[in-house]
């Protein structure tokens, strides 16, 4: 009777470990899945999918008049609804120019994140963000590489939504504090 009552209090003992185990996996197992699964900010940056053509204004010294030009932008959702790839062409300064962004909203820390890379350099500039409801937009920060003075500086980038047809950025170099305006775009989407 000793050993029938000492195998069942084995037994039980077993089945509640293995019992918080499974559960503690489900947990795990639930916390994975909300990380990964797309949300309402997904879909808010789906909202921009398609094809769109830009005005830019970009200032290579903040005292001198800028440099205008115009492309093309087609944004796309990838990797089932999880980020939104961008791809820029335009013309700068009589150069061929392309773009590739990619803009992600990370359901855990609760920020966008945004990777850009272009053919007028060979790394990539990184920022996060977060979103401001008053004024419909983005605020990113980060930092590039910037050559000229051979280190890295703080950017900033504001992206704003005006509407479903049109956006608008604003691109700041941050040095010492202070902030200078180095590029505007603003975009409109094809009809």
């Amino acid at each position: 009777m000793r050993r029938l009552l000492l195998f069942s209090a084995s037994a039980i003992a077993i089945c509640l470990s293995l019992n918080t185990k499974v559960q503690a996996q489900s947990a795990e197992e639930k916390a994975w899945m909300e990380y990964m699964k797309p949300g309402p900010v997904h879909e808010m940056i789906a909202k921009s999918d398609g094809d769109w053509t830009y005005e830019m204004s970009m200032w290579m010294d903040p005292n001198q008049p800028p440099t205008k030009g115009n492309g093309t932008t087609t944004n796309k959702m990838v990797l089932g609804g999880r980020y939104q790839e961008s791809v820029h062409k335009s013309t700068i300064m009589g150069m061929p120019f392309e773009g590739h962004g990619l803009m992600a909203y990370d359901n855990a820390k609760k920020i966008f994140q945004s990777s850009w890379i272009d053919n007028m350099g060979t790394g990539i500039m990184n920022m996060e963000g977060t979103w401001d409801d008053a004024t419909k937009s983005i605020t990113f920060t980060g930092k590039m590489y910037e050559p000229m003075s051979g280190k890295d500086m703080g950017v900033k980038e504001i992206f704003k939504i005006i509407d479903d047809d049109h956006h608008h950025m604003e691109m700041y170099m941050v040095n010492d504090g202070k902030e200078v305006k180095t590029m505007e775009i603003d975009f409109t989407r094809k009809k």
